[in-house]
């Protein structure tokens, strides 16, 4: 298998990632979720992301469609197209799975993946992480991960836009 069919395995549908989890629980692995735009990948989401697979076995990454990031941050966005957003992600060595959702928030995926573990950025105080309710009433976790200063899509978006 090529190291590009790898990459594509990762990128799942939400009728595939439960077969997967299925063969991962089986395993006893313990799975992390997380999700977000991650419209232009940066150094802050390499840290969250690695942090995150620290904390289980499996990490499951939620990833907003276009239509969801459009809506959600306005018509300039996103930057970078689905297709390319999904294969980056997938491409990082600690990220497991890539399922894209259409809808704006990631309820809908959070129920079908079921994670042990359930995380966001730390600029989200962990009563506001949307699926929390129903991590902690199966028994999981929810963590807000530390924040790293000064990273972020719009940081360099609006870099860009200042130099042109």
């Amino acid at each position: 298998m090529t190291n590009f069919n790898r990459i594509q395995q990762k990128i799942q549908t939400q009728e595939a990632i439960s077969d997967t989890l299925a063969q991962w629980r089986a395993a006893g692995q313990r799975i992390v979720f997380t999700n977000g735009c991650f419209d232009l990948l940066h150094y802050g989401h390499l840290h969250y992301l690695a942090q995150a697979r620290d904390l289980a076995d499996r990490l499951v990454v939620g990833l907003n469609s276009a239509a969801s990031v459009r809506r959600l941050k306005g018509p300039h966005r996103p930057i970078n197209d689905e297709l390319t957003r999904t294969h980056l992600l997938a491409a990082l060595q600690m990220v497991d799975a890539v399922v894209v959702f259409e809808e704006d928030t990631p309820l809908e995926l959070i129920r079908i993946v079921q994670p042990d573990l359930l995380v966001k950025g730390g600029d989200w105080k962990t009563e506001q992480i949307v699926g929390s309710d129903l991590v902690l009433a199966r028994g999981g976790q929810v963590l807000s991960l530390p924040f790293v200063e000064g990273y972020s899509t719009t940081n360099i978006e609006q870099k860009i836009l200042e130099r042109c």
